[in-house]
């Protein structure tokens, strides 16, 4: 774990020390994260004549928005990659036993190649001996004349 760290900011032209344990620039972005949104309110005119109170509840309002949004889309986000984990899962299935049957294919190809060649191999042979035969018989009827 981290030590605790603690720095001064200002938040609202006040100064403070925030103290945690993350780092010092984390907690300065927090206190710019939150003096924006001060001055996203002070920028508006019907809201600088409320109270103090009133535009510190609407700041807190607004963070509270932010961070609803903010999560709601990180639930979203976190559906979407669940849904492509399972997509990614489904099409490594679908690619391992497409490469199976590949496998099994070529296999099956090769087997037949093997037979083809040993057909073509018989034919050659039943080609010759028919062949000779044939001369054999023509041989024959000649040497009988």
């Amino acid at each position: 774990m981290s030590s605790k760290s603690s720095t001064e900011v200002i938040i609202g032209g006040k100064m403070y020390t925030l103290s945690g344990y993350e780092g010092e620039e984390y907690l300065q972005r927090v206190a710019a994260y939150i003096n924006n949104k001060i001055n996203e309110f002070n920028d508006i005119e019907d809201i600088r004549r409320f109270s103090v109170d009133m535009k510190s509840v609407l700041v807190e309002l607004n963070i509270a928005d932010d961070y609803f949004k903010a999560k709601d889309r990180i639930e979203k986000l976190e559906r979407e990659l669940e849904r492509k984990e399972k997509e990614l899962y489904e099409l490594k299935n679908d690619l391992i036993s497409e490469q199976m049957k590949a496998e099994t294919n070529e296999e099956t190809a090769r087997g037949l190649e093997l037979q083809n060649k040993e057909l073509m191999l018989q034919k050659v042979k039943l080609e010759s001996a028919l062949e000779e035969a044939l001369l054999d018989k023509d041989t024959k009827k000649s040497g009988k004349k």
